[in-house]
């Protein structure tokens, strides 16, 4: 009948049945007890700690890799970067795929939130900034904790800080200002406020928070760094003695051995911008130490640039430029610091020697390997620029006036000139030669391993040949660039047919290049007066290499008349075009106006000579000399914006508001009384005399008025746009413009 089972199977199954209920009972969905422990513990220790610690490692792993630039400020974040992050990208990937199985399959867990916020840290890793953002907004907006709320929107500055979306950032950096933040968060929330502020500029405001960071650091290399960038941020202020303090933190810090010997060497620096002669009469004693370090043999340039910096502030130009020439000599094949060395030695001639020409050849040398991040890079292009064109109009002036003396002389003289010319370049060209011999004969007597390398290194570093030695390449390829422009890679680019960049420098210098010009055949050969080969026929037979020179040669001398007119007009801008840069980019006064002054005697007749007067003017004010150029504007050009505007500048220090009212009610009578033309004359008299008075624009649309009157439609269309133009804030501009609209209908209903 019945059977009854054992007890002891009995209780084995009753257990199994409840394990079975507890089981069913463990939804995703459940809020139990049992079901929520159950999911926290599985997305804890299973997919949440896994996605972490993958996370983590790749941060570990892309601190580690990074490529410090000490020449600039260091970023007190490391900036995310897709390239840098792709040996790291499989564990992103995983560690984004691993954080999702929380929200998927244990939605009732703790870990939600922290799954969330882990897959918005790894897609800003991976510079997926948008979908980092939308991640980080989904935590706060419907996470449960405050605590992950908080750490949500930490990761939410910071990837608004990545998309340069400054003001967002810092509407979330005040939200968080307000709120009770755990200590993980509040560190976490300084330095990302402080890197905002660094990328902002704001370096007051980023070095006080980085400060205020310190207490909750750990000493070790990440918290070294933040020293060292935060002395870098205090130089930046000028504030040299903080400086100096942080980069002795370094030292305490468990620094790496690059951070502990920038930090050396950024201490030196700051203490000569303090004063601190003891420390500074000590510092030669470091250099020679840190230069016999063996541990700094890939370093020395790092060394010599430091000491050539002292020097330059010190006054020292001559020397600072030495040491800096030596640190480029050192820098071998890494390359990180030598722009910024040439950067140096372009300023030093720049601001100190005022040579321009070699300012411009280091500069030209310093944009080449200058990174486009780096914070001097815009001034310098800058910079560069205006070197490029103050060169260029120097070299337009030297090389045309040579020209056309050349062109003035008899063609025997001429000829004899000529041949000097070709000599001396072939002995140039013989003595290039002899020397690349040497050198040559040098590196094949020298040890094996150097010639088997191909790379010259048994010779010093300005011996070795050019493509081994790229300080040397770098300035082969700017005076290429220089000498016959952007050239495509082509055969027979040399040809004379091609235009040259460089002609005619000196009438005793090597001439180069050229271009058939002036109706000169470069192939035809001369005649028994040297200078044939224009108009002549082309004799037969082969022609000779010197021959050949001096017809390239000729071909650039503006023999006809077009040519030379051609030549003055080339000097003439140039002349006005260094003026200006003298003036405003310089602000060499003195220079300026002798630029000035040669263009008026040279080109009397010049279209900007109102301008150049008022240039003129001004220069001589800069210097507090008195001038009459500001009088022979306005009697010569009264009209014009430059007499206005060299009116106002003595309108206010003069008791002319009266005399202006007299003068206006008078050609205003006159204007009543129909007699405009003599209304006009005293008109355009009257606004160079009154310029800058509270009636001068009343007088100048008076002034217009009368224009219509006696001149006729289109120059009173003229006249409207002008006075639109140079009264901009003229009360009355909307009557003006309405004068200037009924005008055109009224051209447009003739037509």
């Amino acid at each position: 009948m019945f059977r009854y089972l054992p007890y002891r199977s009995f209780s084995l199954l009753a257990v199994l049945a409840s394990l079975a209920g507890g089981l069913v009972s463990c939804s995703q969905y459940s809020t139990r007890p049992i079901s929520r422990g159950y999911h926290n513990l599985t997305a804890h220790y299973n997919a949440y700690v896994i996605a972490r610690d993958q996370i983590e490692n790749a941060e570990l792993t892309l601190f580690k890799t990074r490529l410090e630039n000490y020449n600039q400020l260091l970023p007190i974040l490391l900036p995310v970067d897709s390239l840098r992050t792709q040996s790291v990208k499989p564990q992103l990937d995983d560690a984004i795929k691993k954080a999702s199985l929380v929200p998927e399959r244990h939605q009732n867990s703790k870990w939600v939130d922290n799954a969330y916020t882990l897959i918005g840290r790894a897609r800003l890793l991976k510079q997926d900034l948008p979908n980092a953002i939308e991640v980080f907004k989904y935590v706060n907006t419907k996470g449960t904790d405050e605590n992950d709320k908080h750490e949500a929107l930490v990761g939410l500055m910071r990837a608004y800080v990545e998309a340069g979306d400054y003001p967002n950032a810092l509407n979330v950096a005040e939200y968080l200002r307000t709120q009770p933040l755990n200590k993980v968060n509040t560190r976490d929330f300084y330095l990302t406020k402080a890197y905002l502020h660094e990328r902002k500029g704001e370096y007051v405001t980023a070095v006080g928070i980085l400060d205020a960071t310190f207490p909750m650091l750990k000493k070790g290399e990440s918290t070294a760094r933040l020293h060292l960038i935060a002395g870098q941020l205090y130089d930046q202020i000028g504030q040299s003695a903080k400086a100096v303090e942080q980069y002795r933190q370094v030292l305490r810090a468990k620094p790496s051995y690059d951070q502990s010997f920038y930090a050396n060497l950024y201490a030196i620096q700051s203490n000569g911008l303090t004063g601190d002669q003891k420390r500074v009469a000590q510092s030669a004693a470091t250099f020679e130490n840190l230069l016999n370090d063996r541990k700094n043999s890939d370093l020395k340039d790092k060394i010599y640039f430091t000491m050539g910096l002292l020097e330059a502030r010190s006054g020292r130009t001559d020397r600072a430029i030495s040491l800096y020439s030596q640190s480029i000599q050192a820098a071998g094949a890494n390359t990180a610091q030598v722009p910024f060395t040439y950067q140096e030695i372009g300023r030093l001639y720049f601001e100190k020697k005022a040579d321009y020409a070699k300012a411009k050849v280091y500069y030209d040398s310093a944009m080449t390997l200058l990174p486009r991040q780096s914070p001097d890079y815009a001034a310098a292009v800058t910079r560069k620029k205006m070197l490029d064109e103050f060169m260029e109009y120097q070299k337009t002036i030297r090389t045309d006036d040579s020209l056309l003396t050349l062109a003035r002389m008899d063609p025997a003289e001429l000829d004899r000139v000529l041949d000097k010319v070709i000599t001396q370049r072939e002995k140039e060209t013989k003595a290039q030669a002899a020397l690349a011999q040497q050198l040559a004969e040098r590196v094949g007597s020298g040890p094996v391993s150097a010639v088997a390398g191909a790379t010259n290194s048994s010779l010093p570093a300005n011996e070795r040949w050019v493509l081994y030695n790229p300080v040397a390449l770098s300035q082969g390829r700017q005076e290429f660039s220089v000498r016959w422009g952007n050239r495509p890679l082509e055969d027979n680019w040399r040809r004379s047919s091609k235009e040259s960049s460089e002609s005619v420098a000196a009438v005793n210098s090597p001439l180069t290049g050229g271009s058939a010009a002036n109706g000169i055949n470069p192939n035809a050969p001369l005649s028994a007066s040297g200078v044939s080969g224009v108009g002549n026929a082309p004799a037969t037979g082969p022609v000779s290499e010197q021959t050949r020179q001096k017809n390239e040669l000729l071909g650039q001398i503006p023999l006809a008349k077009e040519a030379q007119v051609q030549a003055n007009q080339r000097i003439e801008r140039a002349l006005y075009g260094l003026g200006k840069l003298y003036k405003f980019q310089l602000n060499k006064p003195a220079d300026a106006i002798q630029m000035f002054e040669q263009l008026l005697t040279r080109y009397p007749n010049t279209l900007p000579k109102p301008e150049v007067y008022y240039l003129l003017y001004l220069s001589n004010e800069q210097l507090g000399k008195s001038s009459n150029w500001r009088d022979k504007l306005l009697a010569e050009y009264p009209n014009t914006s430059y007499a206005r505007l060299a009116g106002r500048a003595t309108a206010q220090s003069t008791d002319s508001e009266a005399q202006a009212q007299r003068v206006y009610t008078d050609i205003y009578e006159l204007y009543k009384a129909d007699n405009t033309t003599e209304g006009l004359a005293r008109a355009e008299s009257a606004l160079g005399l009154f310029a800058g008075t509270q009636l001068e624009d009343k007088l100048a649309l008076l002034r217009v008025m009368m224009i219509g009157r006696v001149k006729g439609t289109d120059a009173y269309r003229q006249a409207l746009n002008e006075f639109v133009r140079d009264y901009p804030a003229s009360k009355l501009l909307p009557r003006a413009r309405e004068m200037l609209t009924a005008a055109d209908q009224q051209t447009a209903n003739r037509k």
